[in-house]
């Protein structure tokens, strides 16, 4: 009784993962690409919010010349409230997105609160001056906004509707046309 070449049954389970690995190479670069790496490439992410309907939680912190400012002051205007820091690459990276939308919307009666996780004032300034920010940014020595709105995560966003209500979540970066299908209905309301 013969089993065959022992070579051939030697060489199987190789010739086996040589094709498998083939297979896998060809599968892989048969992907489409992703974001990013075409400079024609067209798609963008929308990430939908968290949806809710509750009073907005009260809260106060000072500006960055020291002037208190409440929530309850915007009531009568649509509100993104955006728990943020300087030295978080996301945060830092959403913040022209923030400067465009707010640019093309504050006529509307959009404000943008963007509430810093503890940093000094000088540095959110520098910041700030840097970037050519111009919407209100709120310093948060002790995490007072992060607590309230019960999220350590940075950054995270709320949209604040002008009744005073919260309406919309985020817990990551968000951009541009994620904030033109979900913000701009609520700012025509």
């Amino acid at each position: 009784m013969s089993r065959g070449s022992p070579k051939k049954t030697k060489y199987l389970p190789l010739i086996l993962i040589g094709l498998g690995l083939v297979v896998i190479i060809g599968i892989i670069l048969s992907l489409p690409k992703t974001q990013g790496s075409s400079p024609e490439r067209n798609d963008v992410l929308i990430l939908a919010p968290i949806e809710v309907d509750q009073p907005a939680p009260e809260l106060t912190l000072y500006d960055l010349d020291g002037n208190e400012v409440s929530l309850s002051d915007f009531i009568g205007e649509v509100v993104l409230l955006n728990n943020w820091a300087t030295w978080c690459p996301p945060c830092r990276q959403e913040m022209p997105e923030f400067k465009a939308y707010y640019d093309q919307h504050r006529q509307e009666g959009f404000k943008i609160l963007a509430v810093e996780a503890g940093e000094p004032e000088n540095e959110v300034r520098s910041f700030v001056e840097a970037a050519g920010l111009n919407f209100v940014f709120l310093l948060d020595p002790e995490n007072q906004s992060l607590v309230t709105f019960q999220n350590t995560s940075l950054p995270n966003s709320y949209v604040i509707d002008r009744r005073g209500h919260l309406r919309l979540a985020w817990l990551g970066a968000i951009n541009g046309p994620t904030l033109e299908k979900y913000v701009t209905p609520l700012l025509k309301e």
